[in-house]
């Protein structure tokens, strides 16, 4: 607990509204992401299809709008950014290996990894000081 609360003392003293303008522009990614699998099924599952004989393959169909959808809620407010990107990381990594399983398609794979890089660097970071994380903790 230690930790995390040493890198909210160095985010908070380090945020940039650049970052806090990335950390939106994941989340409304994510969201949209997430708005287009629901609608668009036949894409979600042609892009699942290379896990679709694993054990669990309905299970990744199901997590993935979902999460994207609140995931991208909560980290376009700052709220559980760190937890909102974690669930974000297998679905990212999902979607690079899906590029190398399947058919490769060079701008999902380059989206995949940029989003993949956002995400860690929000695990870290934290939501920084222009979020509903900080808001409430200056609450207290």
């Amino acid at each position: 607990m230690g930790t995390v609360k040493n890198l909210n003392k160095w985010a908070n003293a380090h945020t940039y509204y650049p970052l806090d303008l990335i950390r939106i522009f994941l989340g409304v990614f994510l969201f949209i992401k997430g708005i287009e699998f629901i609608t668009n099924y036949e894409e979600m599952a042609e892009m699942a299809r290379p896990f679709q004989d694993l054990p669990g393959g309905m299970i990744i169909l199901h997590y993935i709008a979902p999460a994207h959808f609140v995931g991208g809620i909560l980290i376009v407010v700052g709220l559980l950014t760190r937890w909102a990107s974690i669930a974000q990381l297998p679905i990212l990594a999902g979607a690079i290996l899906a590029n190398f399983l399947g058919t490769m398609h060079t701008t999902n794979l380059i989206l995949a990894i940029l989003m993949f890089i956002a995400c860690i660097f929000f695990v870290v970071y934290g939501s920084g000081k222009h979020s509903v994380d900080y808001y409430l903790k200056m609450q207290k």
